[in-house]
């Protein structure tokens, strides 16, 4: 009776569906991502429509990160639009800075400044201050001064910092996607569309493994995206990925309760890149980089003038670990 029992158990053990991963899905850049060009009130109705259809049709949980400044030369009424329609969509707002200053370059009372100016759109849309802070360019502080003010200020003023697992290089493929279409180059732009996903998908794979070597275990993720016409166009098949790999789909308030999101983490430098780097830096093991974008983005890209608001990422090397940790 009892070996009957037990058999009966591991069979429905090997029958149920192993454990989900889970990943939290975050957007950079709203309300309009600086691949896109100058802001213009058609275009961000249009490119807010499209990132939240996929969205809405799957009840994405998203937090998303808002550059106060942004779009603010269209005035505050269709910055609002925009913005409340990603709240309508369920998504949570962040605090992104005013200006996107990087604190690679900004004196830290300048950019304590940046973070207080964008505080009254954010409060003023979502009817409450944002709880959760994330650093343009993944720039944390130069040198661990820096990095202690900004985040005991940070902390001071009631905010988490959103950290980011799943780093990659969507705002490169996004630049010359945008750029492709702009000029009428329709093969590039179709091979960047077709390039995409694969890609993130060989990241999200490393990022995988990487995670239970340094956490221990299979970690929720949090994903890092831009509001940009790549993200729009592909985000459909990019959730469908993950899918695929077995991820449910969570709030960022929900993957921080995981413990390794309290491992220690004293990276400071010019580097912006995912904090599994940052815990393995911190615990003094081997660096491992993550896939590089294909070749023909890296050409496409460097070939370019930068879009509005961005700057290159100079001084990591190109699987987004710092050059002097490689």
């Amino acid at each position: 009776m009892r070996a009957a029992a037990l058999c009966l158990a591991a069979c429905a053990l090997a029958a149920a569906p192993p454990p989900a991963r889970r990943v939290a899905v975050t957007f950079d850049d709203l309300p309009f991502g600086g691949s896109e060009g100058p802001c213009q009130a058609a275009p961000l109705r249009s490119l807010t429509r499209a990132l939240l259809a996929p969205i809405r049709a799957g009840r994405i949980p998203v937090t998303a990160f808002v550059i106060g400044g942004r779009c603010a030369e269209l005035g505050e009424a269709p910055v609002r639009q925009a913005l409340a329609a990603w709240l309508a969509a369920g998504t949570e707002l962040g605090n992104h800075t005013y200006s996107h200053a990087d604190l690679s370059t900004t004196p830290v009372c300048s950019y304590q400044a940046d973070i207080v100016r964008a505080e009254p759109l954010l409060a003023a849309v979502a009817g409450r201050p944002p709880r959760f802070f994330r650093y343009p360019f993944l720039h944390a502080g130069r040198d661990l001064a820096t990095k202690d003010a900004v985040a005991a200020f940070l902390a001071a003023r009631g905010y988490t910092i959103a950290p980011v697992t799943i780093d990659n290089s969507d705002w490169m493929f996004a630049f010359v996607y945008a750029d492709a279409l702009r000029r009428g180059d329709r093969a590039l732009a179709e091979r960047t569309l077709g390039g995409y996903v694969p890609y993130m998908e060989s990241v999200v794979a490393f990022f995988e493994r990487r995670a239970v070597e340094v956490a221990g275990h299979d970690i929720p993720q949090v994903l890092l995206l831009h509001a940009s016409a790549l993200n729009a166009r592909c985000l459909p098949d990019l959730l469908d990925m993950f899918r695929a790999r077995g991820y449910a789909f969570i709030t960022l308030a929900e993957a921080l309760q995981d413990p390794a999101y309290r491992l220690p983490e004293r990276y400071a430098g010019p580097g912006g890149f995912s904090w599994i780097h940052r815990w393995s830096m911190t615990a003094g093991m081997p660096n491992k980089g993550e896939p590089d974008e294909p070749p023909f983005i890296r050409e496409a890209y460097e070939g370019k003038a930068l879009p509005r608001g961005a700057q290159p990422r100079g001084s990591q090397g190109t699987a987004g670990l710092p050059l002097e940790a490689k």
